[in-house]
């Protein structure tokens, strides 16, 4: 069955043998495709696994929180970490150390709030009517065709048009934004390829010029900044300062991308987890149609599958730290310098937290997953990432209640950020 393709199983010998040499630069095959048991064996054995280039990985639900709440302890800063990764010369590291997650305050603060500005409440409900509009027409396109990719066709499609919306990029020059983005955050893996380096170089470099175009025309013509994310960088806080050039063209960077594959991943992995769990898939559609005409529950029901969807299968799995000061995870002894990796994967499948965390339960309720991350780094999208997740899911499963996968889908290889390339389906 397709189904049995998508996650194969992995037997507790071959994860515990896994486990027993952990290395994230050297993960094999078979962990990309399923890491959930080799995360179960360390955060069972080894929650504060020390790798073998003395950073640390940790794994249980409580040590992340203590990191995230410890932002004095534990830096986004990533400055020292990259250096040796990318080259201090490179257009990757200029981009990755000025970006909003990968900072500390003052910097962090300052571009934080000016995106928050801009996706409030009521901006963020306003956006709805326009996202409903572009997921039905590109489900009309898919109706058409009898099918199509769940990806290329439909996931990877909104955030690029809704991210785009926010910045005011024309629509004309929103082609290349997508392969960008893969090629930018493909360069975050632990281990990079001469390949991956150059194609992410590449991608900084063509982004940020094109993005220069972009920001002069917008100070020529500045746009409503309650909507338009692009005027708001460029115009900062009234009275207070303003980002720098690199600082702004950078942090378009990071909101197209950050906007774009972890939102093509929420709304990929929930419709084939759908595929691979189909009595949650047939309680969803129950659920729904129990909830028909009731705008408020059918909402609730889609929120709580969303969220189980982000916990089960988080688009981005890992996060990282640098100790600021000695300091204590786990009982473990932590000096200053040591690197971290917060293995989100893990802590949002920790019985210590969720029942049944290996069960995909769509009507969980206090579902305090981590894939929006904790603390002052939370994700500064999150609200809008939940409704493009609930719109698309929900009017995809209304129009097209039976569709099925024609091919095994094609996962994306990757450690820190999970999802799929490709997804052929037909209706």
């Amino acid at each position: 069955m397709l189904a049995d393709a998508i996650t194969p199983p992995m037997d507790r010998q071959r994860a515990q043998a896994i486990a027993d040499t952990f290395d994230l630069r050297a993960l094999p095959a078979d962990f990309l495709a399923n890491p959930y048991p080799v995360y179960a064996a360390l955060r069972e054995q080894q929650p504060v696994r020390r790798m073998p280039d003395g950073s640390v990985f940790l794994t249980r639900c409580a040590d992340l929180m203590a990191v995230y709440r410890d932002a004095q302890a534990f830096s986004s800063d990533k400055h020292v970490e990259f250096a040796p990764k990318y080259g201090t010369g490179s257009a990757l590291f200029q981009h990755h150390t000025t970006s909003l997650v990968f900072n500390d305050p003052p910097l962090h603060t300052r571009v934080r709030r000016l995106i928050m500005g801009a996706l409030t409440r009521r901006a963020i409900a306003e956006m709805e009517p326009g996202l409903v509009s572009l997921v039905n027409q590109l489900l009309d396109q898919i109706a058409a065709r009898g099918g199509g990719d769940l990806i290329e066709d439909f996931a990877s499609a909104i955030p690029v048009e809704i991210i785009g919306n926010l910045l005011d990029v024309p629509h004309p020059d929103r082609g290349p934004l997508r392969a960008w983005s893969l090629a930018i955050l493909g360069a975050l893996e632990p281990t990079l390829s001469a390949q991956q380096e150059a194609a992410g170089n590449a991608a900084v470099t063509e982004m940020t010029d094109y993005l220069r175009t972009l920001v002069a025309a917008r100070r020529r013509q500045p746009g409503d900044p309650e909507r338009d994310v692009l005027t708001r960088l460029i115009q900062g806080e009234t009275g207070g300062e303003q980002l720098s050039e690199v600082e702004l063209l950078q942090n378009c960077i990071f909101l197209l991308n950050a906007g774009h594959e972890t939102t093509t991943n929420l709304i990929g992995n929930g419709l084939i987890l759908l595929q691979e769990f189909p009595a949650a898939r047939a309680g969803l559609l129950h659920a729904l149609q129990q909830t028909s005409g009731n705008a408020d529950a059918e909402e609730a029901v889609l929120d709580r599958a969303v969220d189980e969807f982000l916990r089960f299968e988080p688009s981005n799995q890992l996060g990282n730290r640098r100790v600021l000061k000695d300091t204590q995870v786990g009982g473990v002894d932590l000096p200053a310098g040591t690197l971290v990796t917060l293995c989100i994967a893990a802590a949002n499948r920790d019985p210590a937290q969720f029942s049944e965390p290996e069960t995909l339960k769509l009507a969980r309720e206090g579902n305090k997953h981590l894939a929006f991350g904790f603390g002052i780094h939370q994700c500064a999208g999150l609200s809008l990432a939940r409704l493009e997740g609930r719109i698309a899911i929900g009017q995809f499963l209304r129009r097209f209640p039976d569709y099925r996968l024609s091919e095994a889908p094609t996962r994306g290889g990757r450690a820190r950020f999970r999802g799929f390339l490709r997804a052929p389906f037909s209706v």
